[in-house]
């Protein structure tokens, strides 16, 4: 397959990248298995660029322990899975998702609530943020790659 690669036009390597990056299905976790394993498993998808594949490990993380202010493992858990979801769709380029999605995330520091709250989130949400607005004022056609 490599020396394939070598003789294939200069895009055949990109695409292929993104399409095995799309190839992996839907991520299988065991019922039992505790959030640290499924934010490890997380964190290693992200590391292998497959997004995708990092974000349904979030979102089973936000499913299996939902924000609850009585709970504080589940507040960090939940606000861990919120704050990396939408710093991956910002790495995925899609600006105007993941400044709604941090913009949300902002917003539960603004309640009677806000002492419980990690703070590492808050201060993170607001430097990514900043830097998301900052693309949008430059490029605001960066906005529609959330629609396609």
């Amino acid at each position: 397959m490599y020396s394939c690669l070598k003789k294939a036009p200069f895009f055949a390597a990109p695409v292929l990248s993104v399409l095995l990056s799309c190839a992996s299905g839907p991520v299988d976790v065991p019922v039992d298995m505790p959030p640290a394993k499924i934010i490890q498993q997380a964190q290693e998808a992200t590391d292998r660029n497959r997004y995708n594949q990092a974000l349904q490990y979030y979102y089973i993380i936000l499913e299996r322990y939902p924000f609850d202010t009585n709970n504080r493992e589940y507040i960090e858990l939940s606000m861990g899975a919120e704050y990396e979801i939408a710093f991956l769709h910002y790495k995925q380029k899609k600006y105007a998702g993941a400044k709604g999605e941090f913009t949300a995330l902002l917003a539960r520091y603004d309640t009677t609530d806000a002492e419980l709250l990690p703070p590492q989130y808050r201060i993170l949400a607001e430097k990514v943020l900043t830097r998301i607005e900052e693309k949008l004022i430059e490029r605001p056609e960066l906005a529609l790659r959330d629609e396609g």
